[in-house]
């Protein structure tokens, strides 16, 4: 029997730069390789019970990944880079979609992760200190790994059934990003504080500060007369094009 055919790879790096990832993890490299697309991977993406658990390309991306990496143990910036790179490897740079009426074609591998301050990480570490603009209370936040999201989904679901009108998503999110109250790390401490004490404003601006300070790629594109960059739309096409 033939040896089975070498497939060609390539290496990808991370917005990251592997700054938020312990030392010892093999991601603190701050690249990934990735191997091209095969039939494999197609059914992956036509696999009824992925699609429908709504985990089809976190189960298409831990394939193409050829590193020794947990792939739980990713930031969502460094997904979205991973992503884009699986829809390159796979079928090719370009990706056609509508917005506003017209038809665009963006170069994916024209892509570019967002610029870091490599100042404001402590390498090896995924934490950072924020001190809330209205309360004056200073806090320390960390960046949602793979991992701390299907904790936040279980933890959904369950209240869910609880009571299925009144999901409360914004404060459940808090609750995993934030890491400690004036210097407090008590779990329980840290939910009280979201549930009785942490503004609406100051939740904004923690959102925002997140939104604009954590790795991740430019996922924008400026539409035709458009002084103003607005998101990518990622449509079905985006790893289905012949749809």
């Amino acid at each position: 029997m033939s040896n089975p055919i070498k497939l060609p790879t390539e290496v990808i790096d991370l917005p990251s730069k592997g700054l938020v990832y312990s030392l010892d993890n093999p991601l603190s490299s701050g690249k990934v390789e990735m191997k091209y697309m095969t039939a494999k991977e197609e059914d992956i993406l036509t696999n009824s019970s992925y699609i429908q658990r709504g985990i089809v390309l976190d189960e298409l991306m831990k394939s193409l990944i050829v590193s020794k990496v947990n792939y739980d143990d990713l930031i969502a910036g460094d997904k979205n880079a991973i992503m884009i790179a699986a829809r390159v490897l796979g079928y090719g740079k370009d990706y056609t979609f509508n917005y506003g009426g017209e038809e665009y074609t963006i170069d994916l591998t024209s892509i570019e992760n967002k610029e870091v301050d490599e100042k404001d990480f402590t390498k090896g570490l995924n934490e950072f200190s924020f001190t809330l603009p209205h309360s004056k209370v200073d806090i320390t936040y960390k960046l949602l790994t793979n991992s701390d999201e299907n904790k936040i989904q279980a933890e959904l679901d369950g209240l869910k059934k609880i009571n299925k009108n009144l999901v409360p998503e914004m404060s459940t999110r808090l609750k995993y990003i934030v890491t400690s109250i004036n210097g407090d790390r008590d779990n329980r401490n840290i939910r009280e504080f979201v549930d009785n004490s942490f503004l609406a404003r100051d939740s904004k601006a923690l959102r925002d500060h997140i939104k604009n300070t954590q790795p991740d790629i430019d996922l924008t594109f400026f539409p035709t007369n458009s002084e103003n960059r607005v998101g990518i739309p990622i449509g079905i096409n985006f790893f289905y094009p012949e749809s």
